[in-house]
């Protein structure tokens, strides 16, 4: 056995990624915290950290050893907790930063109502987040190849074009329409009369720029044509943004048009969608899918998905 006084030493450090904040949380003097660590090192025979000046990072053995030990940690505090008459009430969630400020948060109160008792932290990624204990307990990915975990399906993604009401009455009188189905008939003619005005692309998705304009089209049979004019954003949530502020066509997700959102709407235009490609996943440890808190969420977090079915 290791000397087990070094591990929760060994996991603050690792979380906080800070010698100085691992004494504060643990209430010990920071020389304390580094003769732990030294120790648990020495033990085991490989170096645990990489130190340089202030930055501070885990080495290749430290990550693996605290991806297997954590859990294990966790473990023993919940059957503490149980013996002692406590439950654990609060969780972790990290998410995509456009599904948790359009999808997610909007939704908060009625969890809070439902489950007055769960403490809820949210993690923002803006990529793939890190399947592990310590980044959180429950995770929204488009990821499902981690070993001990288990992957709910929670929706699949489409993207389709939307635009500001302002908007919206430009593209009507540039194409000369006034009803509903005159705007319909029109925008599914080919070629599609959508390259005439200025069609928003994000990077996000796609790692590049106007590649999701480019698939929009192909899923249409069509060519993106070369004259048209693209405003380029880095992220899907500032695409969002700048169709609402009017200056032009965007492409969007289901999630993102969330009708308890806000008052300035977007329209989502009479065209056809088209599928990204990318699945969206509840992910959580399979040791930890009996815990009080994850099937709470679990379940609140897959009745909300039905919607964007």
């Amino acid at each position: 056995m290791p000397p087990l006084k070094s591990l929760p030493v060994f996991e603050t450090v690792a979380r906080l990624n800070s010698f100085s904040l691992a004494a504060n949380e643990l209430n010990v003097s920071q020389s304390a915290v580094s003769h732990q660590i030294r120790i648990l090192e020495n033990h085991l025979g490989e170096t645990l950290f990489h130190r340089q000046g202030r930055n501070l990072e885990l080495t290749a053995e430290g990550r693996h050893y605290l991806d297997v030990i954590s859990n294990s940690l966790l473990q023993i505090a919940q059957a503490t907790n149980q013996i002692k008459g406590e439950q654990e009430t609060h969780i972790r969630l990290a998410v995509y930063s456009s599904f948790a400020v359009y999808w997610l948060i909007p939704r908060l109160p009625e969890l809070k109502r439902l489950y007055p008792n769960l403490e809820l932290s949210i993690e923002m990624s803006h990529g793939s987040p890190d399947l592990s204990d310590r980044t959180a307990d429950l995770f929204i990915t488009t990821k499902q190849e981690k070993r001990g975990f288990c992957f709910k399906p929670l929706y699949k993604e489409e993207l389709f074009p939307v635009c500001s009401q302002h908007y919206l009455e430009t593209i009507k009188n540039k194409l000369n329409v006034t009803s509903h189905k005159e705007l319909t008939d029109k925008l599914n003619t080919i070629p599609s009369p959508l390259a005439k005005f200025s069609l928003i692309t994000s990077y996000s998705i796609y790692d590049r720029h106007t590649e999701d304009w480019k698939c929009w089209f192909s899923s249409q049979k069509q060519s993106l044509p070369s004259t048209v004019q693209f405003h380029r954003f880095s992220h899907l949530m500032l695409a969002y943004e700048a169709a609402k502020h009017s200056l032009g066509i965007a492409l969007v997700n289901d999630y993102m048009m969330n009708e308890k959102n806000d008052e300035q709407a977007l329209v989502k235009l009479p065209c056809n969608a088209f599928e990204t490609g990318d699945n969206f996943y509840l992910a959580y440890k399979e040791s930890r899918k009996n815990e009080d808190a994850i099937q709470y969420l679990r379940k609140w977090l897959a009745e909300e998905a039905k919607a964007l079915a």
